[in-house]
């Protein structure tokens, strides 16, 4: 067997793994605030800056489009956004999040950051280590954007 095509030796494998570990430790919690992981991620994009086209929401999240669209039909549905034509290009729709939507931010940052971070605990990294992470998947993901 060929050293490269060892599970071991994968790091698609290690990113797929922590990926999914991480999202299941998030699933309580979003299932208290109701949402799904990924509406959680659109609302993340949303807190942050309120009222975006959809299709600056689907990059954010380098998703496509037809990937966001039902999603965000869903969340529509029940009450966390509202979608709306735009002024300028008819053509675009401009994602604004309702009162029950600006109502998760609280009870989000109530529930979870404190959570992940007890979930974090046993880990023997550092804040500076984990800030380092983040720059290093960063340059991953910005490779394959390309």
């Amino acid at each position: 067997m060929h050293a490269e095509l060892q599970l071991d030796n994968q790091i698609c494998f290690r990113l797929y793994s922590a990926a999914r570990l991480i999202t299941q430790a998030y699933t309580p919690m979003l299932k208290a605030l109701g949402i799904t992981y990924p509406q959680y991620l659109v609302l993340l994009v949303l807190w942050e800056k309120d009222g975006q086209p959809v299709n600056d929401i689907a990059q954010r999240l380098l998703l496509e489009t037809n990937t966001v669209t039902p999603l965000l039909q869903r969340m529509e549905k029940e009450g966390i956004l509202s979608r709306k034509r735009g002024d300028h290009d008819k053509r675009q729709h401009i994602v604004n999040l309702t009162a029950k939507g600006k109502r998760l931010e609280k009870k989000a940052y109530e529930l979870i950051p404190a959570a992940m971070g007890e979930r974090l605990a046993d880990c023997p990294l550092s804040l500076e280590e984990y800030q380092h992470l983040a720059q290093e998947l960063d340059a991953i993901i910005n490779s394959f954007k390309k």
